[in-house]
């Protein structure tokens, strides 16, 4: 019983200032290269990320505080190796947080029969986003492109679009009315913009209608911050 308690420990990702240290020391020893280091740093990595394998009492020894040797290691360091570490811990706070379903691209809907579901039954902290439309109409082509785009960099809102005559409903649809956006949540109703394209330029693109959606607060917040292009930046 004693050794499954221990090898729990081990393993456990902990919390608080000793569980991000242990963390860190595991983080450490997988993103460097063992082989180009002399044997006394490799063997201090080693004990750092595997305290519990140590000759002395592996439970005291695991919660034990960073050494001076270790610290001057880490010190040693250049910043890359603790950013990867920041966006690993970022990454998996983020998929603890993340609630309800994740979508891909655009749906396309065939039906009114379609549209009512969508709407109805998707689950209730998704944000379903629907464009009708009909082929022709000025701006609906290429409000159908910014959709794709906004799909990808939104994947917890369901984008869908219906042809204005297969949503059964293109008499309250016609044509001047075209394109229209329609936003739900939970089944409610919360943006209605028909003939959307006359709130944005002649010519638009994906941040346009982005940037039209979040003036109403109708989008949530992008998935992730781009820790990795922060990187990119500052090495350059």
């Amino acid at each position: 019983m004693s050794d499954r308690l221990t090898e729990l420990e081990e393993t456990a990702t902990h919390t608080g200032p000793k569980g991000v240290i242990n963390d860190w020391r595991r983080f450490k020893l997988a993103s460097m290269d063992l082989e180009s280091l002399p044997p006394a740093k490799r063997e201090l990595l080693r004990q750092m990320s595997s305290p519990g394998k140590a000759k002395d009492d592996s439970r005291v020894n695991f919660n034990r505080k960073m050494s001076v040797q270790e610290y001057e290691l880490l010190k040693e360091e250049d910043e890359g190796c603790l950013k990867r570490y920041r966006k690993q811990c970022m990454q998996e706070m983020h998929e603890k947080l993340s609630f309800g379903p994740k979508f891909v691209g655009v749906h396309d809907l065939d039906s009114g029969e379609a549209f009512l579901e969508v709407i109805e039954k998707e689950h209730h902290t998704t944000v379903v986003v629907v464009h009708i439309y009909k082929v022709g109409i000025k701006g609906c082509e290429a409000l159908n492109s910014c959709l794709d785009c906004l799909a990808s960099e939104y994947p917890t809102v369901k984008f869908c679009r219906i042809d204005a005559v297969a949503s059964g409903a293109a008499e309250r649809f016609s044509d001047e009315y075209l394109p229209a956006l329609l936003v739900y949540k939970a089944g409610e109703l919360l943006g209605n913009f028909l003939a959307c394209t006359q709130h944005l330029n002649e010519e638009f693109f994906a941040t346009d209608v982005e940037v039209f959606l979040n003036s109403y607060g109708l989008l949530p917040e992008k998935e992730l911050p781009q820790v990795e292009n922060e990187e990119e930046n500052d090495i350059e």
